[in-house]
């Protein structure tokens, strides 16, 4: 090669740049790659995506030097990560082999599917097909049929819909299956000499009705000394899931389970899950423990983190420990009792140092054999809830506040901490307004004045017609909880440290504190260069889980409301835009919209941003968040998970006027006018 020839190229290269990001393909099929920290998106011509589908994780390449007005061109080099890899659409059959056409708003290319992939698939039929390889010398990408949507069963196909959707496998690979079947349980004596034993002391586990995995189990005992000896056991999924193995690719790829209204798609495969590591009743199980001596005022005295066995004596539902705090009988109330008045202590010192207490009702709903609702049952947090969530927070802050000591080269190891940033000026400015309309006051001068303003907002709230709206909102102005190796603290809960270290069966990031924790203990620390990576990844995976868990319970409200079509119901404003209010029916807690447009036979409804309200142009009548309102349902869309509702006036006794609010003058009258003289 010349030596011009080699300084065109050097000079080439220096003029390009290679940029990570998030492929976002538009309906026109343009597609912009999203860069964190960078303000203007980079354009991709289709030509241009290399075989990178919507939501992707590319490496993309651009120019260096170009105009900032300009915007920024570039081909993506390759994908660094899928966002999804099962995906649904229809079969289209030929002789000896087919095309699967994605049912997609966003552009996606058929997939060639062979005739031994299809599974039993026949032609036209809704499937979800698994992508196998889309290489260089490939035209389309290959895959194989996985799941056959039949007709008749609606909601299985809804519910694998969304999964699929959010980016989620259904089911596990062949391969992973036979790495979780090799694993042995059995409790090893070279294993049970690098452990402290716990077998001989009282432990059990409470959980809900339905849990099959156990994965955190408590035990007590009292000490010579007069304090009590807790301990917070939690199942020793690293010990079963090596780094570096399939298990463990999965695990993390996957990142967290998803809990939808019929079912739960789990992040490791049921042998691990609900055998494994299960803490089942009367079973020896590998632990990873936080033991604690606490005096009867609450005083953590001493505090000890390692590896253990443990053997739990009985398995309680929160039900059953609820009953047993209430009535003060049963089998192991003392130890019970005792629990819970420790945990009501470490409770009102959560409170005392900064904690902010937002309380929330959790819906579920009551479904038949085929996983249809047949009613809404409203689950409110109990002393037993109460009493597992201070132990778990007691010991994750315990997991996360030794970590924080210890250093390399002085610097800080890579952790992935669980933490929740200050509340947003922005989004705190409007709601302490909009609350002092209703009397309360904020002191804003510092964070701790901003969280006990919050905690005497909602003290006093209690019982009052805007607790609903205030609860709401106050919610919303806070940040969104997130991991990360930057240690800020958790400031929702009041703690300087903080992470994630109880539910390792269906939580990654605690499946990487584990493994962290031990090399600690080990004194053989190897940092992970790619945690933040690694912990960004579970913040994107837990995100999609939640909207994948929204999408669930919406299906299930649009299901359930079909039933009631054309019927009239209480509710509540739960949020407002330009384009109409949202309304939360009071007996159901199912959220479907009223529009601007039918409200326009009324009034011309405008958005007031700073009242969270419609505000009508003639009458002056508001619609705000929090208000109460009859509605009526008028439509109930499955597929696009949408309930629509009519807003239903109100008469004003004696009168024909319709109502729309004591001071608004009546917009539509019912008198008839008078008939003109003939002539």
């Amino acid at each position: 090669m010349s030596k011009n020839k080699k300084t065109k190229d050097k000079k080439k290269s220096s003029q390009v740049e290679i940029i990570k990001g998030r492929l976002d393909i538009s309906r026109s099929g343009m597609g912009y790659v999203i860069v964190d920290g960078v303000e203007k998106d980079i354009m991709v011509r289709p030509n241009d995506f290399n075989r990178a589908f919507h939501g992707d994780i590319v490496r993309v390449q651009v120019n260096k030097g170009l105009s900032k007005d300009r915007r920024v061109e570039g081909k993506i080099v390759d994908v660094a990560e899928r966002k999804q890899t099962e995906f649904i659409g229809n079969i289209q059959q030929s002789k000896s082999f087919a095309f699967f056409i994605p049912a997609s708003e966003k552009p996606i290319p058929d997939f060639y599917i062979a005739d031994d992939k299809l599974n039993g698939a026949k032609d036209n039929e809704r499937v979800i097909v698994k992508l196998l390889s889309w290489g260089k010398d490939e035209k389309k990408p290959v895959g194989e049929v996985v799941s056959i949507l039949k007709s008749e069963d609606e909601n299985d196909a809804a519910m694998k819909e969304i999964l699929v959707e959010a980016g989620f496998p259904l089911e596990f690979d062949k391969e992973v299956l036979q790495e979780a079947k090799k694993l042995q349980p059995e409790i090893s004596r070279e294993e049970l000499r690098k452990r402290k034993d716990c077998r001989d002391i009282l432990t059990f586990t409470i959980d809900p009705v339905d849990a099959k995995d156990f994965d955190d189990a408590i035990s007590i005992r009292n000490l010579d000394n007069g304090n009590y000896e807790i301990g917070v056991h939690i199942a020793d999924v690293s010990h079963f899931v090596k780094s570096g193995t399939l298990l463990d690719k999965t695990a993390y790829e996957r990142a967290t389970s998803v809990y939808l209204p019929d079912r739960v798609n789990p992040m490791l495969p049921e042998k691990i899950s609900n055998e494994l590591c299960s803490l089942r009743p009367h079973e020896d199980k590998y632990t990873f423990s936080a033991i604690f001596q606490i005096s009867n005022r609450a005083e953590i005295k001493h505090s000890w983190i390692g590896r253990t066995v443990i053997h739990s004596n009985h398995r309680f539902t929160y039900e059953e420990v609820q009953e047993i705090i209430e009535k003060k009988e049963g089998l192991h109330f003392k130890p019970i009792l005792l629990l819970n008045e420790l945990a009501q202590k470490f409770r009102k010192d959560r409170f005392r140092n900064g904690a902010i207490n937002f309380s929330s009702q959790e819906v579920r709903f009551q479904l038949d054999e085929k996983g249809k609702p047949i009613g809404i049952v409203i689950k409110e947090s109990k002393d037993a809830h109460k009493l597992i969530e201070e132990f778990m927070l007691l010991a994750n802050r315990t997991i996360a506040a030794y970590i924080s000591k210890i250093k390399i080269n002085k610097e800080p190891i890579p952790f992935p901490y669980r933490i929740h940033d200050t509340p947003d000026d922005e989004k705190l400015k409007p709601f302490v307004a909009f609350a002092r309309k209703f009397g309360y006051v904020f002191d804003m001068h510092d964070e701790a004045a901003v969280a006990s303003s919050f905690n005497k907002l909602l003290k006093d709230v209690q019982g009052k017609p805007e607790q609903h709206v205030l609860e709401q909102l106050g919610i919303r102005t806070m940040a969104k909880a997130i991991y990360t190796s930057e240690n800020i603290g958790h400031y929702g809960l009041g703690f300087e440290h903080y992470c994630h270290f109880t539910s390792p069966i269906r939580r990654y990031p605690d499946v990487m504190a584990h493994r962290i924790l031990q090399e600690c203990l080990d004194k053989n620390l190897k940092p992970d260069k790619k945690m933040e990576e690694k912990c960004k990844h579970c913040s994107d995976r837990e995100r999609k889980a939640m909207e994948a868990e929204r999408a669930g319970n919406k299906y299930k409200q649009v299901e359930f409301m079909k039933n009631y079509l054309g019927q009239e119901f209480d509710g509540i404003i739960s949020g407002v835009a330009s384009f109409g209010f949202f309304v939360e029916t009071v007996e159901h807690k199912c959220e479907g919209m009223v529009t601007a447009r039918d409200l326009s036979a009324y009034d011309d409804f405008r958005l007031d941003e700073a009242d969270y309200a419609l505000v009508g142009m003639r009458t002056n009548h508001k619609f705000r968040m929090g208000d109460r309102v009859r509605i009526k349902v008028m439509a109930a869309n499955l597929t696009k998970r949408q309930l629509d509702y009519e807003w239903v006036p109100v008469k004003k006794a004696g009168t024909g006027n319709l109502e729309l609010g004591k001071k608004d003058k009546p917009v539509l009258k019912h008198k008839s006018k008078p008939a003109k003289k003939k002539k």
